[in-house]
């Protein structure tokens, strides 16, 4: 099973969840997909492995053969190429790597080349992965769906992705069977995460919240699960504990077996709900 984990909003807990289900999940895949700011092997460490550079393919001009038709800034719906008076310019971190440029370059003056947009890290067991992008780049989807090339079929996997409703987000959920989404029970947080319920839904992906920072005045948050018509599968309650072991790089279930239960029923609670 590929179980996706997401927020609307930063700051809810996403990792907290993904990282401790890693924790209790048997021979589970952890992915962090969340390669702007992956933090979930501050949690897991794991020992080093492998680094392999994530490489895109962008245009190339020959001016030899360039006719400045402008045909390819034309194409271009993201501005990554302009046509300047005798000059084409080509901005590498606009560039999406669709490849329309060289399709309607008639002299054939568009040649692709290689380049860096950040990394993918694995341990030695291939049972932690995390992406990096590298500073400065804008688009890090390439580096997703190179992690999710490296699931291994035969385990579950759990990806941590990045918080709100974008691309990334989208092709993180892509292939998912379950998605559980974390909130905090305040008005930004539920504003937020019922418009990424609104995407799964979109998506056709069955789905289930866990409500983190929880009280005992969680009507709102109740209301919205009710209407969107998604279980509350988890309550974690507001601790002052919780957020002291975090703080120090440590889970809930890595300092109370009780939360250790309750993650492991929690997954159970998952693999139900996916096959209904």
């Amino acid at each position: 099973m590929i179980l996706a984990v997401l927020s609307g909003k930063g700051g809810t807990g996403k990792t907290t969840v993904a990282a401790s289900l890693a924790r209790v999940v048997p021979d589970s895949q952890y992915v962090d997909c969340d390669v702007e700011e992956p933090n979930g092997f501050l949690f897991l460490n794991p020992e080093p492995g492998t680094v392999e550079e994530v490489m895109v393919p962008v245009p190339s001009i020959d001016p030899g053969l360039c006719t400045l038709c402008g045909a390819c800034a034309r194409i271009c719906q993201f501005n990554a190429i302009a046509v300047a008076g005798k000059n084409v310019l080509v901005f590498p971190e606009l560039c999406h790597h669709c490849g329309a440029c060289a399709l309607v370059c008639k002299p054939f003056a568009i040649t692709e080349e290689d380049r860096r947009i950040g990394v993918v890290e694995t341990d030695p067991s291939g049972r932690v992965l995390q992406g990096r992008l590298d500073v400065g780049e804008p688009v890090g989807v390439p580096i997703i769906s190179e992690l999710k090339r490296r699931i291994d079929p035969r385990r579950p996997a759990i990806l941590d992705c990045a918080p709100g409703a974008s691309c990334a987000v989208v092709r993180s959920l892509e292939g998912s069977d379950y998605a559980l989404l974390v909130t905090e029970p305040t008005p930004f947080g539920l504003h937020d995460v019922s418009i990424a319920l609104q995407l799964v839904k979109q998506m056709g992906i069955p789905a289930g919240v866990v409500l983190n920072k929880a009280s005992e005045d969680d009507a709102a948050a109740d209301a919205l699960c009710r209407e969107a018509d998604v279980p509350i599968l988890l309550r974690i309650p507001f601790s002052r504990d919780i957020a002291e072991q975090y703080s120090r790089g440590r889970l809930p279930v890595d300092t109370d077996p009780v939360w250790a239960d309750r993650f492991r029923t929690l997954y159970d609670a998952i693999r139900k709900e996916a096959k209904a």
